[in-house]
């Protein structure tokens, strides 16, 4: 049987991808040239890959480098960097009200979906949309209130004079150094777990990790890496090639295991003033199930791996700045002569202890990424410039903390700075939200700062500290939205009274 084309040759099949090839250079050529040149951020500066590809954003997110990355880039290109072809990164001041405070009148720029990893049990408090948020909020406000704290604090006391015990017995008077990475974690998730779940999670008690607990940087990570292939064709499809199966199953795990707290929570008859009681008793008004299950996850995060994370920071830099270390262990040990009087209000008189959390703050934030949101169809300003709508954009966290433009000697560490020093007087404090800021501001807050005070002054009065070998260079970490904590080993040594 005779061929149907008997005149197409191999060397035509080539010559057509080479057609292919060439047609396919000359529009990747093109659309190159254009986001460079014609593209609507075409004024903003950056490295023209960055124009490109969104290629070195995502390398760099799950190479865990982006929040270095970007305090590079703003080092070099100013107070705005085109970081993609669609996005923007700040450090202006005046950023942080523009993208994320109140805009009366105006729709609110929303967050960007690729940014946020979406929770099995439903939508959640920081991935809501406007009325949902305000409706999360509201039931969740109460927990978190300054009335609420004082309430929780014979509770919140309870787990802080447990952690003292647990050091004393463990250090063996300083000669056992202790990683306060792992104490800070599991202070700050047995607290968290008992004000949502009704129980802890009992860490302190077993001084180890809850498999829960040891699943949530691994599910962060996860998330991390599905949020990269969002912006691939098919890319969370395949999620399960490009991730391994332990990170999969460590997020499976962290859904399972709420679920299972949160039903107990729900089954307890007793009134708690906990942050889920005011929800429970709000049943037609409140959460359904699955929200229950999301919001519940996201506390519990959000609630003690943000707070142990400055503790492990303000701990480790104090250390490397014993000129400090010795003030704030003098205002500490000269302003109570007992553990008893060191309480959440007695704390709030420690001005150079404060500062000193304020400038770790600064220094090392807990989310130090930033949280990306999308400009409005029809554009906005930004720092009194014009962005068109659809735009990413969104304030670096840690470039804008360590911004020589915002404050004095950024990389060092001087208290000193929020208390009055006129070397200061013109540091931005504008520029300075760990917690964020606006309407979807740190829910939790006034519960970081509470257990922030305690816990440190606590610390501080009961035990001589020392950074023990292997821990000289603590603060080197990689950033997955959170940061990727190694150990942080102390010596402690019990104060004897």
């Amino acid at each position: 049987m005779a061929p149907l084309n008997p005149s197409f040759t191999i060397e035509d099949s080539l010559l057509g991808l080479c057609g292919v090839f060439g047609l396919s250079l000359c529009y990747l050529l093109g659309l190159a040239i254009y986001r460079v040149y014609f593209h609507p951020l075409a004024a903003y500066p950056g490295p023209k890959i960055c124009a490109i590809t969104r290629l070195p954003y995502l390398w760099n997110h799950v190479k865990g480098r982006q929040t270095h990355n970007a305090r590079r880039l703003h080092n070099i290109y100013g107070d705005v960097v085109r970081i993609a072809p669609n996005e923007l990164s700040y450090t202006n001041p005046n950023a942080w009200k523009d993208i994320y405070g109140h805009r009366q009148g105006k729709p609110e720029m929303a967050k960007n979906p690729k940014s946020y990893t979406t929770h099995p049990g439903g939508k959640h408090i920081i991935t809501a949309n406007r009325e949902d948020h305000s409706r999360f909020r509201k039931n969740l406000s109460h927990g978190f209130s300054d009335a609420s704290m004082r309430q929780q604090e014979p509770l919140i006391q309870s787990y802080v004079d447990l952690l003292v015990r647990r050091l004393e017995e463990h250090s063996h008077d300083g000669q056992i150094p202790q990683n306060m990475c792992s104490w800070y974690n599991w202070i700050t998730f047995d607290i968290i777990g008992d004000l949502t779940f009704g129980e802890p999670f009992g860490c302190l008690e077993n001084s180890d990790y809850h498999p829960w607990v040891r699943a949530i940087f691994d599910t962060v990570k996860a998330g991390i890496y599905i949020n990269a292939l969002k912006y691939v064709p098919y890319g969370q499809k395949a999620a399960w090639f490009f991730i391994s199966k332990e990170l999969l199953a460590k997020k499976k795990t962290h859904h399972q295991i709420t679920v299972e707290k949160v039903k107990h929570r729900v089954g307890l008859t007793e009134e708690r003033p906990d942050f889920l009681g005011n929800i429970l008793k709000r049943k037609e008004k409140g959460f359904t199930f699955p929200e229950l299950l999301s919001n519940s996850s996201i506390l519990i995060i959000a609630g003690s791996e943000t707070t142990a994370t400055i503790l492990s920071g303000v701990t480790y830099i104090l250390l490397k700045t014993p000129d400090v270390m010795d003030k704030v262990v003098h205002e500490v040990r000269s302003s109570f002569s007992s553990n008893d009087e060191i309480t959440i209000h007695s704390t709030s008189s420690l001005k150079y202890m404060i500062a000193c959390l304020e400038e770790a703050l600064r220094i090392y934030p807990p989310a130090p990424a930033g949280f990306p949101r999308i400009v409005p169809e029809g554009g906005d300003f930004i720092a009194e410039k014009w962005v068109p709508g659809g735009t990413v954009a969104g304030v670096s966290i840690m470039a804008a903390h360590h911004s020589p433009d915002n404050f004095r000697d950024p990389d060092s560490f001087i208290p000193e700075r929020f208390l009055g020093d006129p070397r200061f007087v013109d540091d931005n404090k504008n520029a300075l939200n760990p917690f964020s800021t606006g309407p979807r501001n740190c829910l939790g807050k006034n519960l970081a700062w509470a257990e922030m005070r305690l816990i440190l002054a606590k610390v501080l009065f009961n035990f001589d500290l020392t950074l023990a070998h292997g821990s000289e260079n603590w603060l080197d970490q990689k950033s997955y939205t959170i940061w990727e904590k190694g150990a942080l080993n102390v010596g402690l040594k019990k104060i004897v009274r």
